[in-house]
């Protein structure tokens, strides 16, 4: 094939073009540049010819891979190269390049090399802000995905990882909203980059709490597995987060799983103007109530997940609800466990501090985050030494996993998580300022931290 160098045949094709487009021989020396490259690395149109393209390129240490794939495409003679590369031009503002370069036989055998660069920074700029503001399998969706920007929905089987910190609205209350947001990033930070790695996808953050699906966008058959994993490392990671916090006088923290699989519909929900990536379905909800059972450092999944487990599972109990408008009791599992990875900080062997007056407290029955006001009386009997768990004695009928607060000149909250000598054994969930100082009062064990 005859080729013929065209000034005007280049001028008339390539001008308008945002694309950079040089023309160099063997050797790199430049014969065109239309005016996208000239702007790019401020090359004089009027004077093109003599230099070689890569003496335009400051020579910095950000530009190596750039110059060097111009000279190596030229020295190797090769057909054709492509690149990502930095660009920092004279002025020190860095650029984000696709780089083709191609070779071809000019008039009477000379080979000439187009190049054809395109500018990425904007769109790298665009991708990334979007993919902080959802996540990463949602933005590949979205804009890779033919489908990606169309409102509807699909069902998909799925498995929806709900988890929540427990008592943090009460916390919050005590600290600045400098503090609090500074305290939910990092943990925010630390979860999403397990979740990420074990293939689940971040539907929104809830406050405190996190939504994930494993197995949309992207079809996944071991969703219900990957979800386990996912919590369990999540747990373990909360030791590291606490460490965290301590170091920089924050506030310990704790965390409850629930996991449910089944039938979803996943897809784009909004309008033309505004949408998101969202899941919906009862499957959704039945996640939120198991998670809602747990207390800090647990993960409890539902029948559901466990029957699409093959892996062994360290199950240390198991109990059951009746799903709102269900006629079947549901069956959850407190998990501790999956194949070889284990949560390291839970500790059940619990030792009981008997106190020297058992206090009588006035405490009130919630229905979900609602107090009911119907009046309560006890006696706290027992504590644990970590001043954790309590024994609560009352003439009242509590359900397990029923949510109370007790009046303490502040509130304090507790969840019933089974009983011991036909008493209570609360989880102290929520704790006041004035925990401390009033658990001090009836107790010689002073030196703990409430």
């Amino acid at each position: 094939m005859s080729f013929e160098l065209n000034q005007d045949a280049f001028d008339y094709i390539f001008t308008s073009m945002d694309d950079a487009i040089c023309v160099i021989t063997g050797e790199g020396v430049l014969k065109y540049a239309n005016f996208s490259a000239q702007r790019l690395f401020g090359i004089n149109g009027e004077d093109q010819n003599g230099e070689k393209l890569w003496k335009y390129v400051p020579y910095t240490q950000r530009n190596d891979d750039l110059i060097e794939m111009f000279i190596e495409s030229c020295k190797q003679k090769l057909i054709s190269h492509q690149a990502y590369v930095d660009y920092e031009n004279k002025e020190g503002k860095v650029f984000k390049l696709r780089v083709c370069m191609s070779a071809i036989r000019g008039k009477g055998g000379e080979v000439l090399y187009i190049s054809i660069i395109s500018d990425l920074t904007e769109f790298i700029r665009v991708n990334t802000a979007f993919q902080r503001y959802t996540s990463s399998e949602i933005a590949d969706f979205v804009l890779n995905d033919p489908k990606g920007e169309m409102l509807g929905g699909q069902q998909r089987d799925c498995s929806i990882l709900m988890s929540d910190l427990r008592g943090f609205t009460a916390l919050s209350t005590r600290m600045t909203p400098a503090d609090l947001i500074t305290v939910l990033n990092h943990y925010f930070e630390a979860m999403v980059e397990i979740i990420e790695r074990n293939g689940g996808t971040v539907i929104e953050f809830l406050g405190d709490g996190i939504f994930v699906v494993f197995g949309a966008p992207k079809e996944e058959e071991e969703h219900a597995l990957l979800s386990v994993c996912c919590a369990v490392e999540m747990q373990n990671a909360m030791e590291e987060v606490n460490r965290w916090n301590e170091e920089n006088n924050f506030p310990a923290l704790e965390m409850g799983i629930g996991i449910n699989s089944g039938q979803v519909v996943v897809g784009n929900i909004g309008s033309q103007k505004k949408a998101k990536y969202g899941c919906m379905g009862e499957n959704v909800n039945l996640a939120g109530r198991v998670e809602s059972y747990t207390i800090g450092g647990q993960i409890y999944i539902s029948e559901n997940t466990r029957k699409r487990i093959s892996e062994e599972l360290d199950i240390a109990g198991e109990d059951s609800f009746l799903p709102k408008g269900g006629k079947e009791e549901l069956k959850i599992y407190d998990i501790r466990g999956a194949g070889q990875i284990k949560i390291n900080s839970l500790n059940e062997d619990i030792r009981w501090e008997s106190i020297t007056r058992k206090p009588e407290v006035i405490f009130y029955k919630l229905e979900g985050k609602a107090v009911i006001d119907e009046k309560n009386k006890g006696f706290i009997k027992a504590l644990s030494l970590d001043w954790r768990y309590g024994l609560l004695e009352t003439t009242t009928e509590l359900l397990d996993k029923q949510n109370i607060m007790i009046d303490i000149g502040g509130d304090l909250y507790a969840k019933v998580v089974g009983t011991v000598d036909g008493r209570y054994k609360i989880c102290f969930t929520a704790k006041p300022d004035i925990f401390t100082e009033w658990l001090s009062k009836f107790t010689d064990n002073s030196g703990l931290k409430g």
